[in-house]
């Protein structure tokens, strides 16, 4: 316990870190991370939702290292190494360095993933503080970044540990993003999870059917965060506006790719202001100021409908913003078209008493119930500027809707 340093988490309470390896939470890859919005723009729906990529790193080593315990105990002893050991725990720590700023307004966006930047940055900046703390940089990097080829059994086992259906990220962010939201949604019973999962050398974990439930109420938590938070419809409109901004930015060469990789929030807003003027910056600085894009139409997405499919690529949706622009008489930038991305509900766990997969297993989460989870959730919407209809009356907000309407009708047919 003199080599660990105890982090104070207001959700798991004390966090025993390696003095070596809590020594690199001081670097300035890590540090950006104290200044990145676990949930972005959510907090203008939940003022709560304040807390940071940061402590959200310091929760995930926090249930692996748990995990590592439990499963170690349970047998993965015999295949793993106290270098292996030490490199997945510095993963779990250090696995959203890449991470970009303002949650998942760079998604879709022409740029690197951020579990490669991630396993740069290891590589680069933090390779000492690994090796100090026990582990191996080259095996750290690798099990976040899963483009990195490798053939090493332990190394993939350490993958599916912090990458899967009851991986420590979702036990972490579904437990801290409600509590900081207020919601009682996303909470797990992260005990008995953690005390039933079986080590794996192929599959990582397996469990039993007693502990189905645990899977059963970790999906349908996900659900309801989605439904509740992540894609509620202001936090929605308030991300796309700033894709919008830097979409834009992007394919008009006023930004670069590698302007955005090592920005925090505030750096994000700064970029923008010291670029040369185009409309779109309309959209950023309307987010700063909390003036969301009114939402005027709202459907369901259909995997049926050819014109909904197409608007999951954002150059697209892009061109269609501009067609809808026209027939409305708005600028490009005022109006936008927002459709979340493919999430998925499905759970490929091994119930090991059952001898099969979760969705064939005797759970009521059939795989027709898991996909219409996101059947019900995906919603393509159409927002616009609210300083376009300061001034227009209830007929015109009606004739608006209708000309909206009729364009996704139109487009389909």
């Amino acid at each position: 316990m003199a080599e660990m340093h105890a982090v104070r988490d207001p959700l798991w309470k004390h966090i025993y870190i390696p003095q070596k390896l809590y020594e690199a939470c001081f670097t300035r890859e890590f540090l950006r991370l104290s200044n990145i919005k676990q949930l972005g723009p959510t907090y203008m729906v939940y003022p709560g939702a304040t807390h940071t990529r940061a402590s959200h790193s310091f929760g995930v080593y926090h249930i692996a290292n748990r995990l590592l315990d439990n499963l170690l105990h349970k047998g993965a002893s015999q295949w793993v190494t106290k270098t292996g050991c030490a490199s997945f725990r510095a993963a779990a720590l250090f696995h959203d360095l890449g991470h970009f700023p303002y949650t998942h307004s760079l998604k879709e966006l022409p740029l690197l993933d951020h579990e490669q930047l991630t396993g740069t940055i290891i590589l680069n900046n933090l390779s000492k503080y690994i090796t100090e703390s026990g582990g191996n940089p080259e095996q750290t990097a690798q099990i976040v970044d899963t483009s990195i080829l490798t053939d090493n059994e332990e190394t993939l086992f350490f993958r599916k540990l912090l990458s899967g259906v009851l991986d420590p990220d979702k036990l972490d962010y579904l437990n801290r993003d409600a509590f900081f939201c207020g919601v009682p949604y996303g909470i797990q019973d992260t005990d008995f999870v953690l005390s039933t999962i079986i080590p794996d050398k192929q599959r990582g974990i397996v469990i039993s059917s007693a502990s189905i439930l645990s899977v059963e109420n970790l999906l349908f938590s996900k659900y309801l965060m989605y439904r509740a938070v992540y894609w509620h419809k202001t936090v929605r409109i308030a991300t796309a506006m700033m894709k919008k901004t830097l979409y834009t930015a992007l394919q008009n060469e006023i930004i670069q790719p590698k302007e955005l990789y090592t920005l925090d929030d505030q750096g994000l807003y700064g970029l923008l202001e010291n670029k040369e003027y185009f409309e779109e910056l309309e959209c950023a600085d309307a987010v700063k100021q909390r003036k969301i894009y009114s939402v005027l139409y709202e459907i369901s997405f259909s995997p049926a409908n050819s014109f909904h499919t197409k608007l999951e690529k954002l150059d697209f949706r892009y061109m269609s913003e501009i067609q809808l622009a026209q027939i409305i008489g708005c600028k490009p930038y005022q109006i936008l078209i927002d459709i979340p991305e493919r999430v998925s509900f499905e759970s490929d766990l091994w119930i090991k008493d059952e001898n099969t997969v979760f969705s064939q297993s005797s759970t009521v989460f059939t795989s027709d119930t898991v996909s219409s989870f996101t059947a019900k959730l995906r919603k393509v919407r159409c927002a616009i500027d609210p300083g376009f209809i300061s001034f227009a009356s209830e007929t015109d907000i009606i004739n608006l809707k209708k000309l909206i309407e009729d364009f996704f009708s139109m487009q389909y047919t």
